[in-house]
């Protein structure tokens, strides 16, 4: 229902006639939070018609905070809305202080990508390279920025190859009076190396040959920066790893690693992190880049030690020559400090990188003797569940010497392990099963394990179908048959291979859910004239 026109005292302060019961701008603002698309649209609509009728009144809608709530509905999936809150924005434009808030806001980048969907419908390619001709650097810096959202498009990208944007880009990168333009004009040439038929097209040229040249040379952070991170993307691709390896990319990357940047060394560990999983370029960057990722371990910014280790972590997965360079460089102390840090994906990296390590032994050797399974206990206790797995799994693989075991225990790294055996992560429990069964394997840690309450809760899982695994079958019998006395009060019976020896005793059976006593507890209790418990003591006696 239409409202009431009525001759305002102020006019700039009533809004015309509309299909919303207000009068009121603050109640009109108000309404941009409205869930109803029609209220919203109609909002926009009302504010567009309230701002246009002079200056003092973008001021008010200023004061009220209209175009921060105008803002969110730049992304809002009903068009009319979107357009609507457009309109809004190109009127309040008009006004200094409005101007100086949505540069703020970030409006421009949010009103560009508005355009992506028709792009392609309005032929816009070729007006916008004729752009980057202009005298006027703004207007240049706009167009390429606008490229640089629609060429997210792979569509798109098509149409700017196919009307030479590709060498129009390329020329800006060549040109040096162009150097403002250069990290814009990469950024849409990133895009393009996401495109395998793109990337193609720029190396059939020479295009590639010359702009990986450019980054060579180039001493500009950001765009050295930002070169990495169009890499680590176009890298995702298996065959665009192929052309960016022939291209000899890798050398660009090792480049990268010293520059003395924090921002810059973290890209590049990322793009040498997604180029390794090229088996050549894993080669070539295991040999040269190994020592220098180990050198950036020591580095404090803790962002840049995740990427260096989440890069060690791939180039020695799988590849024992590369995990012996980690070796070589000294790779081992900084790793196991690396457990230390605040940041779990850092933590859960370098495990990897110490458990690839472990697949040698003279490796194994020098990480035990620096304290790993001290180090290992502060990650059994993360409650991130992939820090959990791996440091299970790292304990499965270092556990298999008596003194590691002894040293678990000595820490009181046990009890963590255990209880991730109640974990609903199926990776974390079959791993935590794995560092069990391992754990087990000598008498004096399977007692402790089985003291811990590890018997019960293996007991548990095997009788469930979905929780079971073959690591947690084999745990079980690995810390019974190294706890013979157990094994016999629950079981009832020893298999042949079981060797009884001193210390061996019988107290009858425990029934189901009830506690195994040990020859101490045992010791303590009152004599009753309940069945006699059983006790071999096979040590001869001195004359």
């Amino acid at each position: 229902m239409e409202v009431k026109k009525k001759k305002p005292k102020h006019e700039k302060q009533i809004f015309d006639p509309l299909l919303i019961e207000s009068k009121t701008p603050a109640t009109v603002v108000l309404m941009l939070s409205s869930p109803e698309n029609e209220v919203l649209a109609k909002a926009c609509d009302a504010l567009y018609k309230f701002a246009s009728k002079g200056d003092e009144n973008k001021v008010t809608l200023l004061g009220l905070g209209a175009l921060e709530h105008l803002y969110k509905l730049l992304s809002h999936e009903d068009p009319l809305v979107r357009r609507n809150a457009i309109m809004v924005f190109g009127i309040m434009a008009s006004n200094n202080d409005a101007r100086k808030l949505l540069r703020e806001l970030d409006v421009t980048n949010s009103l560009i990508s508005q355009l992506a969907p028709e792009v392609r419908e309005l032929n816009v390619i070729p007006p916008l390279l004729g752009l980057l001709e202009s005298e006027y650097p703004v207007i240049q810096s706009l167009a390429l920025q606008t490229l640089e959202v629609i060429s997210k498009d792979r569509e798109t990208r098509i149409l700017l190859e196919e009307n030479k944007g590709l060498d129009c880009l390329l020329n800006i990168l060549e040109n040096n009076e162009l150097s403002d333009l250069h990290i814009e004009a990469l950024a849409v040439l990133g895009n393009c190396l996401e495109d395998v038929h793109s990337l193609q097209q720029i190396q059939l040229t020479g295009g590639l040959k010359k702009l990986i040249s450019f980054l060579e040379v180039s001493t500009v952070p950001d765009i050295q920066k930002n070169a990495a991170k169009a890499i680590t993307k176009a890298a995702y691709d298996p065959e665009i790893r192929k052309i960016l390896h022939w291209e000899q990319v890798e050398k660009f990357l090792l480049i990268l690693l010293e520059t003395n940047n924090d921002g810059v060394e973290v890209a590049a560990s990322q793009a040498i992190s997604a180029m390794c999983e090229n088996i050549d370029s894993k080669c070539v960057l295991g040999l040269q880049g190994i020592p220098q990722l180990v050198k950036l371990l020591s580095n404090n910014n803790e962002e840049l030690k995740e990427a260096v280790v989440t890069a060690l972590a791939n180039l020695t997965t799988a590849n024992l020559r590369n995990a012996s360079v980690v070796a070589q460089a000294e790779g081992i102390v900084p790793l196991i400090n690396t457990l230390k840090t605040q940041r779990d994906g850092a933590i859960s990296s370098a495990i990897a990188v110490l458990t690839n390590l472990s697949l040698q032994e003279p490796s194994r050797a020098s990480i035990q003797s620096h304290g790993i399974m001290s180090a290992l206990v502060g990650p059994l206790c993360s409650t991130n569940s992939q820090v959990q797995s791996k440091a299970a799994f790292a304990v499965a693989a270092f556990a298999c010497d008596a003194n590691a075991r002894a040293e678990l225990r000595n820490v009181g790294g046990l009890g963590p392990l255990v209880e991730l055996l109640h974990s609903r992560n199926e990776d974390v429990r079959r791993n935590a099963c794995w560092a069990v069964m391992v754990c087990g394997s000598d008498e004096v840690t399977a007692f402790e394990l089985c003291r811990l309450g590890a018997l019960d809760i293996l007991e548990e899982i095997n009788l469930s179908k979905k929780r079971k695994n073959k690591f947690s079958e084999a745990a079980l019998e690995t810390l019974l048959d190294n706890n013979l006395s157990q094994k016999y009060s629950r079981m009832g019976y020893l298999s042949p291979s079981n060797i009884i020896t001193n210390g061996f005793y019988d107290c009858g059976q425990v029934k189901h859910g009830g506690k195994f006593l040990s020859l101490e507890e045992l010791s303590k209790q009152e004599l009753t004239d309940r069945r006699a418990i059983i006790f071999i003591n096979a040590k001869p006696r001195e004359r």
